[in-house]
This record gives C-alpha cells, structure tokens and sequence, in this order.
C-alpha cells in the first residue's frame, strides 16, 4: 500500500465521502464535495465518446480510446506527469524542443504528498541526473553518464537485476530503468530526506539497494534556515543555540524546511542591546558579502551597525558578513573538515549569555567550594561507614525478583523508594528521571501524543541519540494503583518473548507514575480493524501473521515461561504493531500469576477484559 502517484498533491480533498473521480468531457476529472473540479488531465478532444482511464500493470495510469490497446500511451499517462516516484519504465526527461521537463519532487513531509523542497532533474548538457534545493540550488549530480551507468554511482553496475539507461538524441534526454526479473517489486524515490532512493520489496519491506548523496548533511538546507546538520546524530537537525524550531510538528514529521527561530527577538537599535554568540561550523555559509576591516573587533563592529547582519566571521585578515537567514549551516566531524567559527547575533537578553556569566562566577568561587567538599565528603565518608556497621546484610537481589507472589499482594508499603530498592536488587529495570521524562516528550506536548487507555494517556518521547520511545504516563485518577504500576514492572522485566512489549524503564515523582516502552510506530491493532480504511491494508495472510503471534505470545504467558501468567486484560488496543506489523501483547498491570503447577486461578471482583 505505498503511494507512487498523487493527482492533487497541492488541493487535498476535505471530504473524501463526497469525492467524485469520473471522466468528465473526454477528461478524468477529481471533483470536490461541491461538485467544483479541484484536478483534471485538461486534454484537448475532438471526440469523447469513448474514453476510458485504465491503470496498467505496471503503474501507469492513462486516459485513452476504448478502442486502442491496453499498451497504448493513449491521450494522457500518469507516467509523463510523475510526482516523487520513478517505477520501472518511467522516465526523468527532458524534451529539447519544448523545453517541457519530467522532474521528481519531494513530499512535504512524510505524511503530506504537497510538493517538498526536493527535485530530481536531468541536466542534459551534461548528461547527468542532479538534486536542486527549491528548485535553484544545485547541491548533488549523478556524474556523466558513462554508458553502463552514472560515474558518481558505480553501484548502479553491480545491480544485476536491473537495467539502466540513458537517451540522448535529438528529441529527448531521458533517463530510465527496467528490471530483468518480473517478479522483483522496486521504486526509485525523490525522498523527503533530500535523498534518491533505488529500492526494492522484499520480506515486507522496502529495501535500500544504493541512496545518494550518501551523508545526509550533504543535503543543501536539509535543517532550514539557523537550523544545524549534525552527521553523527539520528536526529541530523538541531536549532542553533539562542533559536528554537519554527514548528514542532513539522519536525516530528522530518519535515525541517522551516527551520529554526530566534527565542528573542533581537534590539537593532542605537543603544546596541545585541551580542555575538561563537559557533563552529564545518564550512560557513555560501551568501556571505566581504567587507574592509582590519580586526575582529571592527568586524563585529560593522555587523552590529547593520540592521539587517545576522552574522560575521573573521578568519585569515578576511571579514565576512551574512544578512538574513543563514542556510546549509553543519556542525563539523571527524571526517568532514576543520571548525570554521561564525559569530551569530543574539539578543543581549538571551540566555546564552547569562549562561556564560554565571560560569564565570562558578570559576572564581571553585577553589574555596573545592576546600569545603572535601570536608563534606571526609564527614559522609564517616558516618556512612558507622552506620553500614550497624545494619543488616541486604536482601538477595535474585530471591527478591523470585517473590513474584510477594509483589501481586502488596499494599501501602509499596513507594517510590521500595521500586528504586527493588531495582538495585537485581529485577533489572532502568529508573528514569523526571527531567529527562519532561525532555523526552516535550513537556508531555498534545503533539506527541500517541492515545489514551483506560490508565492514563501514552506519548511518543525521544531520548538524544534518536531512541523513539512510548511514554505511558498514568493518571493522578486512574484506578490502576501503586500495585499495578510496579506489578507491571517486575512481571515485563521478567517476561522475554518477541510478542510481548518490551519495558525499557520507569519513573516515579511524587503522584507521577511512568512506563517507558519501546515505540510501536503502527499503534495498536483496534487502529486497523475498527478503521474502515486501514483495515484494508491487513490482507489474510498478515492477519493470520497477527493471529499467530499472538497465540505464541499467549503460550508463553500460560505455558512455556517460568512463571504461569494470566494476563486478564487481552483485547485489541492491547496488542501493539512494531513497523514490521509483528503483533505485541502489551499493558501487565492486572496480570494475574498462577502458583506452582496450577492451571486455574480465582479472582475477587471483575476487572479488565
């Protein structure tokens, strides 16, 4: 169910019950709920008695005669109008006489198909395939074709199931691929990342055989303007310091052609209220202007002076100045060069500043506070060795993550305290801090919320490094208690089997109790089958995957672990769906355990499922 064609990519329809799709005067036209015509093929027919809008086998959608062969190109084809995606016999062209191009260009963002900022061109006196930023800046090519394939791409040649071509003659430039394979699915993509993408389906899933260009921060502007490309970070984007992200939704969605904003607003008038912030860049942006001065100090100076100069650097006797927004800016590495420094303009108000100042304090009072720490520490050092002589040896770590029993009738003297002891004693489940809870999800942002469940609402957070995770933070009024909350912990921990959710840690705050999981990206599966779209996309064969996978997970529970578990909650919200589709039993807080060798257990009041 991948989209390779979008007719109205830049008119979505509102009402989709209402939406008429029909042909229209010899056209196929897209009408809206009011019966006005949003898109049409706007072909030009003496007659349109019998025409007729076919989607062939291999993709191409064309409107032509009745009368003429299923293999026509007929009047008008999807194929000479493509969108993001380039399917075996379509073509990146270029016609010499009507200078008309068929280009490809990038989504939005991955969930709107309006035309990204990405294009995949041919440049024809070159013979060679290039990717433009908003359609002006040129930041990656292909190479010459060489007659087998492009110069820049000799993985193209190690392809046996493919064939590349490209045609240069008096009519035309073009390029295309074809497959020796029939039974081989593949796409060639303009990606939202920037990035060209030739891949293939296979084991239900697309599969990357070659992308260019191969680091995501040669992507010209990737993070929008004052936004940052780091290589070495899953999250590639990041605001510089002083700015914060124009739209947060927008970048959950990977879409970061807004880029970044300034925090403060700055000053710019006489009383000169704005400062310089130092930062290293691997390369300084390309629209800089040189301008005479004989120092760093005059250089600042000259910006300063300048409404409109958002940025200096002065390297090697030389002043650059940058007005406007500052684009393509990327943080250096190990491998792609030396620190070039810049001096971006911030408000004198802004943080960053206040930051540095307090520093300095710290500075100057660190040899007096390193005096009193060390007696501090020879004090604690003290008392915690007299006072570890005067108590009992701890309990066992293992015989306390055994008494699984012990923990299902716990009461008041469950706490915060006792599931930090706990955790320490070997049931082996992360505690996280508030702090890096509030960091993950945004301050618990509506944007990131993934649902609600009968405990409380779920988020989908993200630790620094790109770990995605789900966030399930219950309610101060929730029914599931302190007992269910640490029933859940210990019995996940224990419990190892690819269809049950998998618990990476917890948190506890004062009434703030929270699950980390890992991220479902498909949700749960009462999304799909209650959905009257989505459960389209559950043929019978993955349907009977989910099937399976919940039985085996549901074996383990009753039968195959070392302890005989009854889960008591079993329905569709939750099973949660990994981005494979492969079903997982989540949510253990009523989990009830069967003692001993038994296969029957009683409850005392009706709950769950």
């Amino acid at each position: 169910m991948t989209i390779v064609w979008v007719a109205n990519r830049e008119t979505p329809i509102s009402d989709m019950n209402s939406a008429e799709l029909k042909i229209l005067h010899g056209n196929l036209v897209l009408m809206d709920e009011s019966q006005v015509s949003i898109w049409s093929t706007n072909v030009n027919l003496t007659t349109s008695d019998s025409v007729v809008a076919a989607l062939g086998d291999n993709g191409n959608l064309v409107l032509r005669d009745e009368s003429e062969p299923r293999t026509s190109e007929g009047f008008w084809q999807s194929f000479d109008n493509p969108t993001d995606t380039l399917l075996p016999g379509s073509k990146i062209a270029y016609n010499k006489h009507t200078k008309k191009e068929k280009i490809l260009t990038s989504w939005k963002n991955f969930e709107d198909p309006a035309t990204g900022l990405f294009s995949n061109e041919l440049d024809p006196n070159g013979r060679q395939c290039i990717i433009r930023w908003n359609r002006t800046e040129w930041f990656w090519t292909s190479g010459a074709w060489n007659g087998h394939f492009f110069s820049s791409i000799p993985r193209m040649s190690l392809d046996s199931f493919f064939n590349h071509s490209y045609v240069d003659n008096v009519n035309e430039s073009y390029y295309t691929y074809s497959l020796n394979n029939r039974f081989i699915i593949s796409r060639y993509v303009m990606d939202v990342s920037g990035q060209i993408n030739l891949t293939v389906w296979y084991k239900e899933k697309w599969n990357s055989l070659w992308f260019q260009p191969m680091q995501q921060c040669d992507v010209y502007a990737y993070c929008g303007a004052f936004g940052t490309c780091n290589q070495n970070s899953s999250n590639f984007c990041y605001c510089l310091p002083g700015f914060k992200q124009r739209s947060e939704n927008d970048w959950s969605l990977k879409d970061y052609s807004g880029g970044c904003e300034r925090e403060i607003v700055l000053n710019c008038r006489n009383d000169r209220k704005d400062k310089f912030l130092a930062n290293n860049l691997v390369m300084l942006p390309s629209n800089s202007q040189r301008v005479m001065a004989g120092s760093a100090g005059e250089c600042e100076s000259i910006c300063l002076s300048n409404c409109s100069c958002t940025a200096y650097s002065y390297e090697d006797n030389a002043c650059l100045v940058w007005k406007g927004e500052l684009m393509d800016l990327k943080l250096p590495t190990e491998n792609n060069g030396s620190k070039r420094t810049i001096h971006i303009r911030l408000s004198a108000s802004a943080s960053q500043f206040s930051k540095n100042k307090r520093s300095k304090l710290l500075v100057i009072g660190s040899v007096a506070g390193s005096v009193v720490l060390v007696l501090l520490a020879t004090v604690v050092i003290c008392i915690c060795h007299k006072h570890k002589s005067g108590t009992t040896k701890a309990v066992d770590g293992s015989s306390l993550a055994l008494r699984y029993k012990d923990v299902l009738q716990i009461e008041t003297k469950n706490s915060p305290d006792n599931l930090e002891r706990d955790n320490q004693s070997g049931i082996g489940v992360p505690f996280f801090s508030w702090e890096s809870i509030i960091a993950a999800t945004k301050n618990f942002s509506d944007i990131h919320k993934l649902g609600r469940g009968g405990f409380g609402p779920v988020y989908k957070g993200m630790f620094p490094g790109g770990q995605e995770i789900a966030v399930k933070r219950l309610s101060s009024c929730s029914l599931q208690g302190i007992n269910e909350f640490q029933n859940e912990i210990v019995l996940i921990a224990k419990l190892q089997h690819r269809n049950l959710v998998r618990l990476l840690g917890y948190c506890m705050k004062e009434n703030e109790k929270i699950l980390l999981y890992e991220y479902m990206p498909n949700k749960s599966l009462d999304a799909f089958i209650f959905d009257k779209e989505l459960c389209t996309l559950l043929n019978w064969k993955k349907r009977f995957d989910i099937i399976l996978g919940i039985a085996r997970g549901v074996l383990y529970l009753h039968q195959d672990s070392r302890l005989r578990i009854i889960h008591r909650d079993l329905k569709t919200s939750n099973i949660l769906l990994d981005e494979e589709m492969n079903p997982k039993i989540s949510d253990f807080g009523l989990a009830r355990i069967v003692e001993g060798k038994g296969i029957e257990a009683s409850t005392n009041k009706v709950t769950g499922t």
